[in-house]
C-alpha cells in the first residue's frame, strides 16, 4: 500500500527548521505485515528529544529513516503467526522490540533486548527486514515504529493492546515519555514511599517523572530547570519545591530543601552539566538515575571514594527499565483511576505537515509534549 511519512535524509540541518525542512513528507510504499508483524493505521505520534536528537545528529540513524517512535493507532491486519492480536484493536508502541527469548528479556529486562538493539542500530524491524521504500530503495525503521506516518507495520513485539476507552492522542504518551519518566523514578530507582525526590530537566519526561514521583508517595517533589515557565508548570503538576539549576547556589538550594541531599535525583535533560547537578544534590546512601541521552561524547566526572563511602547509587534507565507488556496498562490503569495524569503533558495538537514546526518549538523548549493527530 501507499502511505505518507515524514522522512529524514539528511541530519545536521540548521535551525529554523520551518525554512531547512529536514522533514519531508513523501508518499512511499509499505508492505503487508510479514510473519509475526501488524499493520496499524497510526492516529496519534508524539514528538520526542529523541527524534530531534536525530534530526541534529546527536544520535546518528541509518539514512533515509522515517522517524516516530511514540505513537498508538489501530490494528487493520495481522500477518502469520499473530493470533494474540486481531483487526480493530488499539495499540501503543514500544521503542524497543522485546523478542522474548533472549538472556535480558527473560530475565525481564526487555529494554536491554539484544535482537532488539540490534534491529535498531540497523533501521529494520525485528525480523531484520525493511516494510518501507520507494521502488528499490529502502527506507529505514526508526527504532522499530516510524510512527511520524498514517500507516506502520511493525513487529507484534513491538505493539502493546490497550483500553480502546483511552484516547489515541493520550495513549500515545504511554510509549516513550510516561514509560521513561515515570519508570526511571519508580521503577528503575526504587522509589519507596515517603523518599525525597528530585527532577533535573523537565521536559515531557521529566514532567512525567514528577508526576510518577506523586503518585509513587514521595514526600518530597523538587524540580530543577533553567527555564522559568517549566518550573512553574512543574508547580502546577504538583512538584514541592522548584529550583533554577543555572542559579550559583542551586545544589545548596536543593540540600537545605532535603536535610542534606535528596534520596533519588533523576536526570532528563541529556546534558553533561545537569547530570552533574543531580549528582551533587544527591544525599548519602542515596540514587542518581539518569534517563538522558546527551552527545555520545559526553562524559562527566565521578569520585570512586565518595561513591563507595557513602554508597551511592549511579543508574542509567532506558524504557524505563519496564516490560512494556506488562507496565504500560498499569499505568494506563492509574491515568483511568485519575492518580497519574499525564494528559497534563499535551500542550500542543498539530497536523502531519506542521512537523518541522513542532521541532522548532521542541528546540525552543517552547512545548512539553506535541502530538500529531491522523484523523
Amino acid at each position: 500500500m501507499k502511505t505518507r511519512a515524514a522522512v529524514l535524509r539528511e541530519m545536521g540541518a540548521q535551525t529554523p527548521y520551518k525554512d531547512s525542512q529536514p522533514l519531508r513528507i513523501e508518499e512511499v510504499e509499505l508492505d503487508a505485515p510479514g510473519n509475526g508483524e501488524i499493520l496499524v493505521r497510526v492516529h496519534a505520534a508524539g514528538l520526542c528529544h529523541s527524534d530531534l536528537s536525530v534530526i541534529d545528529g546527536n544520535r546518528p540513524r541509518p539514512l533515509p529513516m522515517a522517524l516516530g517512535h511514540e505513537a498508538a493507532g489501530e490494528v487493520v491486519e495481522v500477518g502469520y503467526g499473530v493470533d494474540d492480536l486481531s483487526v480493530g484493536d488499539h495499540v501503543v508502541f514500544s521503542f524497543v522490540p522485546s523478542c522474548g527469548t533472549c538472556d535480558y528479556c527473560l530475565a525481564g529486562r526487555a529494554a536491554l533486548c539484544a535482537p532488539g538493539a540490534k534491529a535498531n542500530n540497523e533501521g529494520v524491524l525485528l525480523s531484520g527486514d525493511h516494510r518501507l521504500h520507494q521502488g528499490s530503495d529502502a527506507i529505514n525503521h526508526h527504532l522499530g515504529v516510524s510512527g511520524f506516518a498514517e500507516h506502520a507495520v511493525t513487529s507484534r513485539r513491538s505493539a502493546v493492546k490497550i483500553d480502546k476507552n483511552l484516547p489515541f492522542e493520550i495513549a500515545a504518551l504511554f510509549g516513550c515519555a510516561v514509560l521513561t519518566g515515570v519508570g526511571a523514578v519508580v521503577h528503575s530507582a526504587g522509589l519507596r514511599a515517603g523518599q525525597s525526590v528530585l527532577v533535573v530537566g523537565l521536559g515531557g519526561v521529566g514532567l512525567s517523572a514528577v508526576l510518577g514521583a506523586i503518585a509513587g508517595g514521595a514526600s518530597q517533589v523538587i524540580a530543577a530547570d533553567i527555564a522559568q515557565d517549566k518550573l512553574d508548570m512543574a508547580k502546577q503538576f504538583g512538584a514541592t519545591h522548584v529550583v533554577n539549576s543555572a542559579n550559583d547556589d542551586a545544589v545548596e538550594q536543593v540540600q537545605a530543601l532535603s536535610n542534606g541531599g535528596v534520596d533519588i535525583a533523576a536526570e532528563f535533560a541529556g546534558v553533561g552539566p545537569a547530570l552533574e547537578f543531580a549528582l551533587a544534590a544527591t544525599g548519602k546512601g542515596g540514587t542518581t538515575v539518569t534517563a538522558g541521552l546527551p552527545h555520545p561524547d559526553t562524559r562527566v566526572e565521578l569520585s570512586p571514594t565518595k561513591m563507595v563511602a557513602e554508597e551511592r547509587r549511579f543508574l542509567g534507565s532506558y524504557l524505563g527499565g519496564h516490560v512494556p507488556a506488562l507496565d504500560i496498562p498499569e499505568y494506563i490503569a492509574l491515568y483511568m483511576a485519575g492518580r497519574l495524569p499525564v494528559d497534563k503533558l499535551l500542550t500542543h495538537r498539530i497536523k502531519l505537515e506542521d512537523i518541522n514546526e513542532g521541532f522548532d518549538r521542541l528546540a525552543r523548549g517552547e512545548a512539553i509534549r506535541q502530538v500529531i493527530l491522523f484523523d
